[in-house]
């Protein structure tokens, strides 16, 4: 059977392509769901209301006509149910007709340039709002659920943010579609819901990724602080990607957690730490520097890290005694994970060297000693740091 999957833009109707029209035409069955149907249910044509591939690609597999087309709304390569729809039409002559997105659409409307801007869909996701508009100049949000504007706008405050320019829209290219503009604080009770756009200008968004963040950017009280000659190269150390899962065991002030959110604007950061003052003091710094990907957790590890998800990286700066534990929880989460670990003394890294032995590979083991300047009346002195050893490596 042919099959056309048919990005029918905004609307449905007036936004279609001249080659959406052509494909909807030479199908005798149309599917989609409802409101992509409405405009052809005086077309003649079987209609089956489904967005959902699994009881689409049934459908198709039990009809006997020779073309159909599947309708997709905005178009079928931006965050469209295409992409799990085509592995089921393998047995298909499958043709992919492009439509007019929702962001190229509401960036026509806004006279917006869109080619560096950073496209996030908060469809069944709540964090990485913040995170994304921090590291962003431009970022385009697909909303839906449980995430409003309104809930986006308020986000963004707590992260000190307020200040950001925000466009939301909604019911784009219908006679009911509205656009409405202005900072975020200005627009924290907003009331489009549903299914709507945004996208949020920060004139100050960074334009690198803050690395060996200075110590004071940090709040401190009396909470310890991996310094930022050892963080920057623990976090180095670890490779973090774009979407990784990374725990940080032993979060103290969250200096690593920070670090860490900013190099996986799309993953998460899990904090964990036995002391509730930590874990506080962790999710203040994590406000101040804009990072809503940290999910703190306070108490004692192993036992927290059981409900954690899985991670992709690991820092422990903080292990309690518990490190054989520590090892053992991360083995049964993912036997591949990168971890780091910190030490200042010889029996902490001692213990290090024989969990890496017994559920990975022999570590890489490096000690630094860094010396800071310090003015002492008229000269300039060093003052040294305590040694750190940094213990690296992956498991079995």
């Amino acid at each position: 059977m042919k099959v056309y999957i048919v990005g029918t833009g905004v609307n449905g109707g007036d936004s279609l392509t001249k080659e959406a029209e052509a494909a909807i035409a030479e199908a005798e069955l149309l599917i989609g769901a409802e409101r992509m149907l409405s405009p052809f249910k005086d077309s003649g044509k079987e209609l089956f209301c489904s967005y959902i591939p699994q009881d689409i690609a049934a459908k198709l597999r039990a009809c006997d006509c020779g073309c159909a087309a599947v309708l997709m709304s905005g178009d079928c390569g931006f965050f469209s149910g295409a992409k799990k729809l085509l592995p089921l039409l393998e047995e298909h002559d499958v043709q992919i007709v492009a439509g007019i997105s929702s962001a190229a659409y509401f960036c026509g409307k806004l006279g917006l340039s869109y080619e560096k801007m950073k496209f996030v869909t908060l469809h069944g996701h709540r964090s990485n709002i913040a995170i994304n508009v921090k590291l962003n100049q431009l970022c385009f949000f697909l909303l839906g659920g449980v995430i409003t504007a309104a809930e986006v706008c308020r986000r963004l405050c707590s992260y000190g943010m307020g200040d950001v320019t925000v466009h939301v829209g909604a019911d784009l290219g219908y006679p009911t579609d509205r656009i409405i503009s202005g900072r975020a604080e200005n627009l924290t009770d907003c009331d489009i819901c549903g299914l709507a756009v945004m996208i949020t200008e920060n004139v100050d968004a960074l334009r690198h990724i803050p690395t060996a963040i200075n110590d004071d950017g940090f709040l401190r009280e009396k909470i310890p602080m991996t310094k930022s000659e050892v963080r920057c190269i623990a976090v180095s150390r670890l490779d973090i990607e774009f979407d990784s899962v990374v725990w940080d065991i032993g979060c103290g002030t969250g200096s690593v957690s920070v670090e860490a959110a900013y190099r996986c604007p799309d993953g998460r950061v899990f904090a964990f730490d036995k002391k509730a003052e930590a874990a506080e003091l962790t999710a203040k710094n994590a406000r101040v520097f804009g990072c809503d990907n940290v999910i703190i957790s306070e108490g004692s590890c192993p036992e927290s890290l059981e409900n954690a998800q899985a991670p992709d990286k690991v820092f422990i700066g903080g292990s309690s005694g518990n490190m054989d534990g520590i090892f053992n929880a991360i083995y049964a989460k993912n036997p591949k994970a990168d971890i780091v670990v910190t030490a200042v003394s010889l029996e902490t890294l001692n213990e290090a060297v024989k969990c890496f032995e017994r559920y990975g590979t022999s570590p890489e083991i490096t000690q630094i000693a860094a010396a800071r300047t310090e003015k002492i009346g008229t000269h300039t002195m060093f003052k040294a740091q305590n040694p750190v050893f940094i213990i690296s490596g992956g498991l079995a």
